[in-house]
Parts: C-alpha cells; sequence; structure tokens
C-alpha cells in the first residue's frame, strides 16, 4: 500500500514534518515513526494506514505504486527501478 520511503518523500514534497502528519492523518507521531522507521511496504492496521494515505491524497500527493501508471497531472517524484547487470 504504502512503503516507508514513499512517506518520508510525501512529507518532503510537502514541507512538513512527522508531527504535523500526524495531525493531518490523525494517527498518533509514534505510529507515524514506527510506519517511517520500517523496511520496504509499512504494515500495519489497515485503518491506520488508509488514514495516512488520504491525509496524502487530500494534501495533493500521489502516492504511486510499483508498475502503476500516475494518473494525475503535475510535478512528481518517481523512483526508477535499478536494473541489474
Amino acid at each position: 500500500m504504502i512503503t516507508a520511503a514513499q512517506m518520508r518523500a510525501a512529507r518532503a514534497l510537502l514541507g512538513i514534518d512527522q508531527r504535523t502528519l500526524a495531525d493531518l492523518s490523525g494517527v498518533s507521531l509514534p505510529t507515524i515513526q514506527r510506519m517511517e522507521a520500517s523496511d520496504g511496504t509499512v504494515r500495519g492496521v489497515v485503518d491506520t494506514l488508509t488514514k495516512v494515505v488520504r491525509a496524502f491524497d487530500l494534501a495533493g500527493v500521489e502516492l504511486i505504486g510499483e508498475d502503476a501508471p500516475s494518473i494525475g497531472i503535475g510535478r512528481g517524484v518517481r523512483l526508477r527501478q535499478h536494473t541489474r547487470g
């Protein structure tokens, strides 16, 4: 659904800190900190993950899943998959 790297990048795009994200999403600061400290895809209660994704969406950040096209317009950031070899 969302990776820790996406969360950090989305916050950076918005210029907000973890406390502000916690306030915007209605999720506790320790939970935001735990989510961002995880490796890869963030695991947790679906309701909590949904709140964070919704907060980013309402703030204008489009989270793009792996192999998914961007459907929005405007500027954005996406990590390119590294090829081996």
